[in-house]
């Protein structure tokens, strides 16, 4: 667990400490340093809000603000890119994660609020450049947490009046890459507010699916903004209002030489290297929260809602005529809900928690199928027709909990509760979800934990469909597998244990083992052209595995590692059966397989050192053994291992103000390697890592 903490005196106490210093310099008073009132509120509300929601017992990984700008490619960094220098995080195609064998099943939280998942995911939506910190919790989660069980990704925002000014940068290079960016936050009386922007152009949107250095068809225009803003009622109430977008534009890199195997529109060949496909990813939210602190109560009520869309066009004509099918894509999703957190003390040894919420939403689905009919023989004709589906998918989630924090000794802890939570889509089910963790510190070098979670775990609603299979028999659209049976939500058992130890000042090791028991376990997988996940369960599911990890801090010099084994697998399918052969059906009914997304080994490290005045290096490493493939996941992919380099200096120009120059050089190494290569379940196409890339940037302080 890499805790990567900037330790600093509580805000309050800086202008007594600053008066205590100058005392201490010369015999007359000295004048007392005066911080702005609305600093100190917002930080003393800051930390409140922390205290609602506290992962007591769970394992927490830490990336600050400091630690994110002395990393390559700095605040403009992605934050899956963020995160994969956290344990057990595997790195997956179009910036999706797996977090200790999971598939996605993450939930992000910004500034403690729950934030619905984008169809496209989370990661695309957010750069660091709008980021304090970041902290990945998982493990045995409190009761507070749930829903999506793998890992909770919790932004806390910079803020105008603790983070005032801004920056304004340019960065760019290697695959045609150029990305202007401004941020700026500043406090106006009562009110604060932080916004950031920024416009990418690249010509490696997806990753490719060959193995040279640049994709064919490959480029992405991507616009994101988000701003937050704060106003303080009184110095115990404050509302708060934090809204972001993402539009992004992407072209479906091809793949060059691949064989026509359909005669369609009166034409027998196609050069697939020339198809013209496109995708659209639209995502936006709006969150709207009141926080109250008083004496030994805080309290945190929020509204939010979610619009979020894909639109994936086909070269209708080279798709039909090269696999048979050309399918139009159109998926959108609403999401709206209400979240309420409390806390309060109401002893010495105890902290009570407690809270609510509830959500709705709405998923369409449109798809426009182009296919070639085929007869008993299964000889396909050029007579090609589409199919239209339309569906409306509703679904609603509604759940409470409460625990209580109880301090048996002054070095044990005892975090115990439940939740309840109901869900109502294309299947209706309800669980009660106990939670303990059991924290003990034999001294002030060492803590340990251990913890159990039931979790229940819902089937993503916005990537939900209800096909009409019988509609494609006797087409190149058919499927093997004529079941679809909707998907359900997971339960699990989850163990984990886990123990950290301080050795001197400077150096801190950690070690974690966890295991889970499933039943009706939820893994995603691409099953068309389309960039889509669609989601389905196996019967039963088991995850164990174990995480190291190492930190040095001290001074200018940061180094890091993360080492994960872990193991992934599943028996029997329950729902979506269509998307399987059936001897793929077949196997998996009989014997448990690996996952598309297990990796044995993740691994991931990094250093950064101060070496002059306003300089940086650094460098991370990321490294894999590779996810399944082959029939039924039988088989696995190459491992792969890349390096990141990045420099950066700070200067001053009279009347210029301060800037900041940086140059990256990712995969350092330029080495070839594979994430996927077409086989496997659930896997559409082969997907390359990103090859050599240089990058520089300049920035303005404003």
């Amino acid at each position: 667990m890499v805790h990567m903490l900037v330790r600093s005196a509580p805000l309050a106490l800086l202008p007594w400490l600053a008066a205590a210093q100058g005392a201490a310099q010369t015999p007359e008073p000295a004048p007392a340093i005066e911080l702005d009132p609305i600093v100190v509120q917002s930080s003393r509300l800051e930390q409140a809000r922390t205290g609602i929601a506290p992962a007591l017992g769970a394992s927490v990984t830490r990336i600050d603000r400091e630690t994110i700008e002395r990393l390559p490619q700095g605040g403009g960094a992605s934050l899956n890119q963020v995160l994969l220098q956290a344990p057990g995080v595997v790195q997956e195609a179009q910036g999706d994660l797996h977090v200790r064998g999971d598939h996605r099943n993450l939930q992000y939280r910004i500034n403690g609020v729950i934030i619905p998942e984008a169809i496209s995911g989370f990661g695309q939506l957010f750069d660091a450049r709008g980021m304090r910190s970041v902290e990945l919790i998982t493990g045995a989660l409190p009761a507070q947490f749930g829903y999506r069980t793998a890992g909770i990704v919790d932004i806390t925002l910079r803020s105008g009046a603790q983070d005032p000014g801004g920056t304004a940068s340019l960065y760019g290079g290697s695959f045609g890459q150029f990305q202007p960016s401004l941020a700026y936050g500043a406090a106006v009386g009562p009110l604060e507010y932080y916004v950031t922007g920024s416009y990418l152009r690249s010509d490696r949107g997806f990753e490719n699916p060959t193995s040279s250095p640049n994709a064919i068809h490959n480029s992405t225009e991507q616009v994101r903004g988000l701003v937050n803003m704060a106003y303080l009622l009184d110095d115990r109430t404050r509302v708060a209002f934090i809204g972001g977008s993402n539009q992004s534009r992407f072209e479906i890199p091809n793949i060059p030489g691949q064989p026509a195997q359909f005669t369609a529109f009166g034409q027998s060949s196609y050069d697939s290297a020339s198809l013209r496909a496109r995708q659209w990813q639209r995502s936006s939210f709006g969150v709207l929260a009141v926080q109250h602190s008083r004496d030994a109560l805080d309290m945190q009520l929020s509204a939010f809602v979610r619009k979020t869309s894909i639109s994936y066009v086909p070269d209708t004509v080279g798709e039909v005529v090269l696999s048979g099918v050309a399918a139009e894509t159109r998926k959108r999703n609403y999401s709206a809900g209400l979240q309420g957190d409390a806390s309060w003390r109401i002893a010495e040894a105890h902290t009570l928690r407690a809270g609510f919420f509830a959500s709705a939403d709405i998923t369409r689905n449109i798809a426009n199928s182009t296919v070639l009919p085929v007869n008993a023989a299964g000889q396909a004709f050029d007579a090609p027709f589409t199919i239209q589906e339309r569906g409306r998918i509703e679904g609603q989630l509604y759940g409470i909990y409460a625990q209580d924090e109880w301090r048996l000794t002054d070095q044990l802890t005892l975090n115990f509760g439940a939740r309840f939570d109901v869900m109502n889509q294309q299947v209706n089910a309800s669980q009660l979800s106990p939670r303990a963790n059991l924290v003990w510190r034999p001294s002030e070098a060492t803590t340990i934990s251990a913890g159990y979670a039931r979790y229940f775990t819902p089937p993503p609603s916005e990537l939900l469909t209800n096909p009409a299979l019988s509609r494609y028999v006797g087409t190149t659209l058919a499927p093997e597998v004529l079941q679809a049976s909707p998907a359900r939500p997971e339960r699990a058992h989850y163990f984990n244990l886990g123990i950290r130890h301080r050795i001197g000042e400077h150096l801190t090791l950690g070690g974690e083992a966890f295991y889970r028991s499933v039943r009706d376990m939820q893994d995603l997988g691409q099953f068309g052209s389309a960039y889509i996940f669609s989601p389905y369960n196996y019967r039963e599911g088991r995850v164990f595995g174990t995480e190291l990890s190492a930190q040095w801090r001290r001074g200018g010099f940061l180094a890091y590692g993360n080492l994960t084994l872990s193991r992934s697998e599943g028996r029997g399918l329950v729902s979506n059966q269509y998307f399987w052969s059936a001897a793929e059906l077949a196997q998996v009914q009989s014997k448990f397989v690996r996952t598309d997304h297990d990796q044995l080994i993740t691994g991931s490290a990094g250093i950064a050192y101060r070496p002059w005045d306003g300089g940086n290096v650094s460098s991370t490493l990321v490294y894999g053994s590779g996810m399944r493939r082959g029939f039924a996941n039988s088989q696995v992919v190459t491992p792969y291992v890349t390096v990141n380099l990045g420099l950066s200096q700070e200067f001053e120009i009279a009347g210029g103000g301060k800037w900041t120059a940086r140059l990256d050089v990712l995969n350092l190494f330029d080495r070839s390697y594979q994430l996927r290569d077409g086989t496997g379940i659930g896997v559409g196409a082969p997907q390359y890592g990103m090859r050599r890339g240089v990058f520089a940037g300049l920035s303005r302080a404003l």
